[in-house]
């Protein structure tokens, strides 16, 4: 047998990005995953950009593109409402109500959850009015909420409420029915009290669906508020430096400055993004064997 039938074939190397981009993403300490979706952050914005300008270069409109403004416009226009107080007015505004609603739908939908969970009884009577109501779209009781509440500031608080509390609940009993029955009826053949069965097995169990209903319903949050924002008028503040993101949207609309709608959307998805990451941040820290065991 000759030496060239028995080397080993070595496989060549995956083909590397070129250019100076390409070379500076190649030696950068940056995880594969972050440098993919760095990837992608690039091309959507060159897409964008080519699409935008396309009656410039190409000599006609590319489909809905053409319509939106270029992400150099709109960088433009960033960059001077960076140091408009009024934005961050917004931001601030959004951000109170957003984490004033996540919160009483967590203080409010985890223990009703969890109650439903221990108790057949409650569950029987509570569960058919839970679901009922939970199809009707938090945007609905906008209307309902300006009626019922004194101020229009607790009118969008409360439509906050509802967009993150039926999520929650539904995680926190889908995370209990998953417990398997035979655990605890093996921890009640041992002696184990109601309370030590829900503090031991099923709050613990519940966690990991908590979790990922917390992380969900922080996002759907940041839809509802821009929403009531946009039909209640901002709230009592009344003006696009102090309605919120959702305002600043309606009144950027209002005054024909479209790239500054598209900063708005952007500020969202960023405000939704830090929240989320600081949830699951929080969740990290405080809940270390959740992160281990995934």
């Amino acid at each position: 047998m000759s030496a060239s039938a028995g080397a080993l074939v070595v496989p060549s190397e995956q083909p590397q990005p070129q250019g100076r981009f390409g070379a500076w993403l190649r030696d950068s300490a940056l995880p594969r995953s972050r440098r993919r979706a760095l990837i992608s952050y690039v091309v959507f914005v060159a897409v964008w950009q080519l699409g935008a300008t396309s009656t410039r270069w190409l000599g006609h409109a590319v489909p809905m593109l053409s319509a939106l403004p270029a992400p150099s416009s709109v960088l433009a226009t960033w960059s001077h409402l960076v140091f408009d107080r009024g934005y961050w007015h917004s931001w601030l505004a959004s951000f109170v109500r957003v984490a004033g609603g996540f919160a009483a739908a967590v203080i409010v939908g985890v223990p009703f959850g969890l109650a439903m969970a221990m108790s057949r009884r409650f569950r029987g009577l509570a569960f058919p009015v839970f679901e009922l109501l939970r199809p009707v779209p938090p945007l609905a009781w906008v209307p309902a909420a300006i009626i019922f509440w004194p101020t229009q500031e607790l009118s969008i608080d409360f439509v906050i409420f509802l967009g993150a509390f039926y999520t929650i609940v539904l995680n926190v009993l889908g995370g209990a029915d998953s417990i398997d029955p035979r655990l605890i009826q093996v921890a009640r053949s041992m002696g184990a009290s109601r309370s030590n069965i829900f503090r031991k097995l099923v709050f613990r169990a519940v966690l990991p669906s908590l979790l990922v209903g917390m992380d969900v319903s922080i996002g759907i949050t940041w839809e509802v508020v821009v929403a009531a924002e946009m039909i209640s008028g901002g709230g009592s503040a009344g003006s696009s430096s102090g309605g919120g993101l959702g305002f600043f949207i309606w009144s950027s609309y209002v005054g024909g400055s479209y790239p500054q709608i598209i900063v708005g959307m952007i500020s969202i998805g960023l405000a939704g993004y830090l929240s989320s990451a600081g949830l699951r941040r929080l969740a990290a820290r405080f809940l270390p064997w959740l992160e281990a065991r995934a």
